[in-house]
């Protein structure tokens, strides 16, 4: 720490040297005409004296921090970064004049620069810009991780004193964007891939729409939300867990397919892929079904592995995923037989838990009242981490949602008959895709029968007075909304952040949020 705060006291030293010899060390603007990336590619060979003489003629004008500096008598080579890339400078004193070279001596790794000048290139074979004039455009106090780089006789990249402590990392996200080039690569990734799958369901006729963030009744998925209050109203309210109730009072008022980029909060548990405040596109589509669903939700992801790799396969870790349609598909009670042997249907609730003990399968003692959701909890802690390669999981327990469809092969009589017996499991048109073990999202044929939602919302009421904590809140007006009239429906809800870390091999969903949320310190 001692020497860190040397290194400061000396940038201080040096910034008020700066002042005194007149020069602002923070100008309002600089008139920005290239980039490096630009410079590099676009420049050409002289072939003569002539042509040499001409090029000095072609100026350009660059900007960016200063990342190596190497300081000679009368002439300094340094590099800058800029959004695109990095390119070398070369200033001399006979160039730029003896004052401003003066000051270019106090000047560190980490300072902000502008450069007029022209390109050339040096006896190493190296593009750079020989400066004509540079301005200094921010002088930086707090000193950079020099990050040293070295490159083998084989050609492999090793790097020394890298920014590397995670932690440090995500709580200083502007240094690691600077010192560290793969992370702003991953956030270019990103935002292309959000692009992509915007691309894909535009040219599917959806339109995007907003809704709100605070809510004064959260619903739309099992969990904890986060509670705020508004002054002004004097009510509490809650930040959303989800934007699905108030997309289908979209599609009730007659906008047919639509889809909206949301942040949503959930009061829970942080690791390696739940963040508190996370990303997630949702879409609606009236007059179809979970199939339909399926269908857009493969299509997006292959689509968006495509725009980022050129290909449908990708290696994450050790492991080659394919994106490439169409995924496996897998009804929830035969993966669960294919991976225990159990026919599942045909046991007693009872004989389920017994399973679940003797075979040490966690479950919240607080679900134990169903036999459906004895079925989802079984099929988490057995059968997930054999879901490796893109494949959709379909036909959940009606108990794991009230807003879904029950099967369409049910007939009316069959589930009054099915409804008296507890041992017996109606399941719902509700599915969920899996890339490697992940739940990637959640996808339902929705429910539009009015009489039959409140009746279901009103037992997810009663089952929270019971002690189950992630249960649905009843919301009068999105019922409201049901009676006025929602045609057949489905709705997909796909984890952002989750498909970011795949497609950019992130091993932390912390890798793929630019300012993830962290414990004071």
């Amino acid at each position: 720490m001692s020497e860190q705060n040397d290194l400061i006291k000396r940038r201080l030293e040096e910034l008020e040297e700066i002042k005194k010899l007149g020069i602002n060390p923070y100008p309002h603007r600089f008139d920005v005409k290239n980039n490096s990336a630009e410079i590099i590619k676009n420049f050409r060979d002289p072939e003569t004296d002539e042509e040499k003489e001409k090029l000095k003629e072609l100026s350009v004008s660059v900007a960016g921090r200063i990342m190596a500096i190497r300081k000679m008598g009368k002439a300094t080579f340094c590099h800058i970064k800029d959004d695109t890339g990095r390119i070398q400078i070369y200033i001399r004193k006979d160039d730029v004049g003896e004052e401003a070279y003066s000051v270019f001596k106090l000047l560190d790794i980490g300072d902000i620069i502008g450069v007029n000048g022209y390109a050339f290139r040096t006896k190493t074979g190296e593009v750079s810009v020989h400066a004509v004039s540079y301005q200094l455009l921010t002088k930086s106090i707090q000193p950079l991780p020099v990050v040293k780089e070295e490159i083998t006789e084989s050609g492999e990249k090793i790097i020394y004193d890298a920014f590397a402590d995670v932690e440090l990392r995500y709580r200083q996200r502007y240094i690691d964007l600077i010192v560290n080039e793969n992370v702003k690569d991953t956030f270019i990734k990103r935002t292309k891939i959000i692009q992509s799958i915007k691309r894909t369901l535009e040219k599917n006729n959806f339109f995007e729409v907003e809704t709100p963030t605070l809510q004064s009744i959260y619903g739309g998925a099992n969990a904890k939300p986060f509670i705020t209050h508004h002054n002004a109203l004097d009510i509490d309210l809650y930040l959303r867990i989800s934007n699905e109730l108030y997309l289908k009072r979209l599609i009730v008022g007659g906008f047919n397919r639509v889809y909206e980029f949301v942040r949503d909060f959930r009061n829970e548990g942080i690791d390696r892929t739940h963040n508190p405040e996370f990303t997630q596109v949702e879409w609606y589509q009236a007059y179809g079904d979970y199939f339909d669903s399926m269908n857009l939700f493969e299509e997006v992801a292959e689509q968006a592995c495509i725009d980022i790799h050129g290909t449908t396969k990708i290696m994450y870790g050790e492991t080659e995923l394919d994106f490439k349609r169409p995924w496996r598909r897998i009804r929830m009670t035969d993966a669960i037989l294919a991976k225990t042997g159990l026919d599942i249907l045909n046991m007693k609730k009872q004989e389920i838990i017994e399973y679940m003990n003797s075979n040490e399968i966690k479950f919240d003692p607080k679900i134990s009242h169903s036999k459906g959701l004895l079925i989802a909890a079984l099929f988490e802690e057995t059968c997930e981490e054999e879901l490796v390669q893109p494949a959709f999981v379909y036909d959940f327990p009606i108990d794991t949602t009230p807003l879904c469809k029950q099967l369409r092969e049910y007939s009316m009589d069959q589930l009054e008959e099915m409804k008296k017996d507890p041992e017996q499991v109606i399941f719902a048109e509700r599915f969920e895709p899996y890339v490697y073990k992940w739940e990637m999202g959640n996808s339902y044929t929705e429910l539009n029968d009015p009489v039959l939602q409140r009746k279901l919302l009103e037992e997810q009421v009663e089952r929270g007075r019971g002690g189950e904590e992630e249960t649905h809140p009843l919301d009068e007006d999105f019922i409201n909304a049901i009676e006025v009239g929602m045609p057949p429906t489905t709705g997909v809800g796909l984890g952002v952040d989750r498909l970011v870390m795949l497609l950019t091999n992130s091993q932390s969903i912390r890798d793929v949020i630019f300012f993830p949320l962290m414990r004071p310190v």
